[in-house]
């Protein structure tokens, strides 16, 4: 699961093996495989780099990417 933000800043935690696909119109939409909708704050880049992320600790293939520029 990764967290996320709405745009009133709450945060929340959704999973990210039910997305369909994420598109920036210009914000962030998350599409879900049920059909649902939830726009955020976070980047597009930024979700797939979390999910990313996610799942190299989950499945343990590779140590964590630490980004120097944050």
């Amino acid at each position: 699961m990764i967290k996320v933000t709405r745009f009133d800043a709450s945060e929340f935690w959704i999973n990210s093996d039910i997305i369909e696909f994420i598109e920036e119109t210009p914000d962030t939409v998350i599409s879900f495989i049920n059909k649902d909708k939830v726009v955020v704050k976070e980047s597009a880049q930024t979700l797939v780099d979390a999910i990313i992320e996610y799942r190299r600790r989950i499945f343990h293939l590779h140590p964590p990417i630490i980004n120097k520029e944050e």
